[in-house]
């Protein structure tokens, strides 16, 4: 079983937990489930901002430990300040996150991303309930059907949708309903990056799809390189959060970048 498999295994069995401690109904009940969504298409067009989605991961399966010392709140309002979205992790088992994580980083006012293996209606709803703005949809643990399904439900309820895809076999999974396309440089089966899988990809990508590179981004010019073959998003988790001071890193990539861009 590659880890993938091990992870969706692990994520329904927890789907399953949650359920008996707060039901649906619950859920929307809560204050945030009726906040009007953040739309990240909006950010990801606003030229003052990077086009950056930035990520709040404390380990990876691959990694392990990354950071378990800097707040989720002290980073995502560092990140608020340029980015035009962020990503936080809400798996435990693989990833260190947690909902609350998602609560804590709602105070800033741009688009979040609630970034998880997602695998039933359930978790959607639980993302609108504790904040979120976007919901990620991963091709690769999903059949196209069921990602048409979870992100016409999604639409309903205000949340935008990254469908995400590693190959060219994935793009069936693309539908109407979708909002993004990202394309993962890292094969989430073996763990190994390739920045060339998002070049390769992104003349398949529907034009009225705005694309997101994600992973492996770790250099300005690299951005620079996605922006030009047509990226109009760029997710960047490891590469500010491997850092002693995530939020210098983050501002001091930004004021490279944005040298690069004149």
């Amino acid at each position: 079983m590659n880890i993938l498999n091990t992870i969706v295994a692990r994520k329904k069995e927890e789907v399953k937990i949650q359920k008996q401690k707060i039901n649906i109904d619950d859920l929307q009940k809560k204050d945030l489930f009726e906040r009007s969504t953040l739309s990240l298409r909006q950010f990801l067009l606003d030229e003052k901002r990077t086009g950056i989605i930035a990520e709040y991961k404390r380990k990876s399966p691959s990694k392990g430990i990354i950071n378990d010392h800097a707040s989720v709140e002290t980073v995502t309002a560092a990140y608020s300040q340029h980015a035009s979205g962020m990503s936080v992790l809400t798996d435990t088992d693989f990833f260190g996150g947690h909902i609350n994580d998602l609560l804590k980083a709602r105070f800033n006012q741009v688009p979040i991303l609630r970034k998880d293996f997602m695998i039933d209606e359930y978790q959607i709803v639980e993302a609108k309930a504790i904040g979120a703005d976007v919901i990620l949809l991963i091709a690769a643990c999903l059949s196209p059907g069921q990602v048409q399904q979870f992100a016409s439900f999604a639409k309903k309820l205000g949340l935008e949708v990254l469908l995400e895809i590693h190959s060219e076999d994935e793009l069936i999974h693309i539908c109407d309903e979708v909002d993004f396309i990202g394309v993962n440089n890292r094969n989430l089966k073996t763990f190994a990056v390739d920045i060339n899988t998002s070049l390769q990809l992104i003349h398949k990508i529907p034009t009225n799809k705005p694309a997101i590179a994600e992973s492996g981004i770790s250099d300005v010019n690299t951005i620079v390189t996605l922006r030009n073959a047509g990226f109009s998003g760029f997710l960047i988790g490891e590469n500010f959060m491997k850092q002693p001071n995530p939020m210098i890193a983050f501002a001091d990539f930004v004021e490279q970048l944005k040298a690069k861009l004149v």
